[in-house]
């Protein structure tokens, strides 16, 4: 009985793992790859450049929504990517750790990457600097016009990006060169705006364009030290494709202004227009694309189905293969005290790495997408089934194993009669708990290109959109729910009534 019950879950796993999109054969013309960091502007820029290309009648493939500048550019480094919009200082410092100003021109920058077989394309214009921002009424109250005016106010309340925080040119090159005595602490950027608005934070980083500024009165202080600087968008793609896009993203170059920018940025956040939409309407005005070009968006429905279905897969996929090789470990050492207390430990070991950092060091090793993130479920979901399953098996009656043996059953016997049908409540439990968990954490797969109900929600953060980060988290939430009832339902049928109360 135990052995077909265990039969029965297996094979539930790997329908679970086969739902979802599959991957189809790649097509003879390879899709251009697009992706773009998990801000606003970012999406956006991508959006821009994807519908240029298919406009073209080139295949666009989209990442969009990678959890910052590090991620993208290793996963263009490891050709998981062909292309995305970077900021000429941010690719200088952060990327390329450069310090000396002539070496931060576009040319001299495009020398650089060109040696790492990457391109820099042309400029789309605007000069998205970083600034400092603060409530106007804050600014008239303390004669705040210069960021060097915040060193006289150390309690202000200042709270940047997290990656403001980490980059040299954000606050560790700021502080140390105002001098500034304050100590920040992290928040998500699209947060900020409404902090400030509540009274809550005095102040945060900025990118001039973000509309934000306008719609809030804000004051951006003066960089009088001119410690930033320019953040001009570029198109940094893989040498491999520059061929292919540089001819058709020329047209782009050099047409969107500060102005225009901070415009599509409010179209975005204010009007609640999808940023395919606004890009779209842009390249439209701009003559870029004739009024035909391009593909209906598909229905929110229809991308909340694709990400419920990827969200499956993702999750099938992990939670089948740490239950085949939690429990095949677990009936393996469960007599061995010293060596299940080592397997435990170790899993343990693995639960206390951040989801989100655990998923980012499996990008130098396995790049982007969808099999980073399997593994990182997977290594997340291994310590409840193993826990689960060894305390069931160790808490046996020991009266009954020696009976057992007594009657003659070897091992095997004892393991099959006895061992696994009084143990399989607890392996059960451990499998609901692994899948619970999975399911979670798979939502922060969307910040490695793995998509999933994650995508709307890393989405909804970048735009402060309520209604966006519900429409990924209220069916996680439920896919939770239904995981719960479908255990539920498995325990009802395989499991003895004795055993299940």
């Amino acid at each position: 009985m135990s052995g077909r019950v265990l039969a029965c879950l297996v094979l539930a796993l790997g329908l679970l793992a086969a739902a979802g999109p599959g991957s189809a054969a790649e097509p003879a013309a390879r899709p251009i790859v697009v992706a773009s960091k998990n801000f606003s502007e970012g999406y956006l820029l991508a959006e821009l450049v994807a519908q240029q290309l298919e406009a073209s009648g080139l295949p666009v493939e989209r990442r969009f929504g990678l959890g910052g500048t590090m991620i993208c550019y290793q996963a263009l480094r490891n050709d998981e990517i062909d292309l995305y919009v970077e900021y000429t200082g941010t690719l200088a410092q952060a990327v390329l750790k450069l310090s000396d100003p002539a070496t931060m021109t576009v040319p001299a920058l495009a020398a650089q990457v060109a040696a790492l077989g990457l391109a820099l394309l042309d400029p789309l214009g605007f000069d998205n600097t970083y600034a400092i921002a603060v409530p106007t009424a804050t600014a008239q109250r303390l004669g705040l016009r210069s960021i060097s005016d915040l060193r006289e106010h150390p309690d202000l309340r200042l709270v940047f990006s997290h990656e403001f925080l980490e980059r040299q040119d954000g606050w560790p090159g700021l502080r140390a060169a105002y001098e500034l005595p304050q100590a920040p602490t992290g928040i998500e950027h699209a947060l900020a705006y409404q902090a400030l608005t509540e009274g809550a934070i005095d102040g945060t980083d900025a990118y001039s364009t973000d509309g934000e500024l306008k719609r809030y009165g804000l004051t951006v202080l003066d960089d009088d030290r001119a410690f930033f600087p320019e953040y001009r968008p570029v198109p940094l793609v893989r040498a491999a494709v520059r061929d292919r896009v540089a001819p058709v993203l020329a047209a782009l170059a050099g047409r969107v202004s500060d102005e225009q920018m901070q415009a599509l940025n409010a179209e975005v956040v204010f009007e609640g227009r999808s940023f395919a939409e606004v890009a779209r309407g842009f390249l439209l005005r701009e003559g870029l694309i004739a009024a035909g070009a391009g593909v209906a968006a598909a229905s929110w429905q229809r991308e909340l189905l694709g990400h419920v279905l990827q969200h499956l897969k993702l999750t099938g996929l992990a939670l089948g293969f740490a239950t085949v090789l939690a429990l095949g470990l677990s009936l393996a050492i469960f007599r061995h005290a010293a060596l299940s207390r080592g397997v435990l430990y170790g899993a343990s070991l693995l639960q206390t790495v951040p989801s989100i950092a655990l998923l980012a060091l499996m990008i130098p090793l396995f790049g982007i997408g969808v099999l980073p993130a399997v593994i990182a479920l997977f290594l997340y979901a291994l310590l409840p089934i193993v826990r689960n399953a060894l305390t069931a098996l160790t808490t046996v009656d020991p009266t009954l194993a020696r009976t057992a043996a007594a009657m003659g059953l070897t091992e095997r016997e004892q393991l099959r009669h006895l061992y696994l049908p009084l143990a399989l409540p607890g392996i059960f439990a451990g499998i609901r708990t692994a899948a619970v968990i999975c399911i979670g954490t798979a939502t922060l797969a969307a910040f490695i290109g793995a998509g999933g109900l994650g995508d709307p929600i890393v989405t909804g953060l970048s735009l402060n959109d309520t209604r966006l980060i519900l429409r990924g988290a209220v069916p996680a939430a439920l896919l939770a729910v239904c995981t719960e009832l479908l255990f539920e339902g498995l325990e009802r049928v395989f499991l003895p009534q004795h055993l299940r109360r």
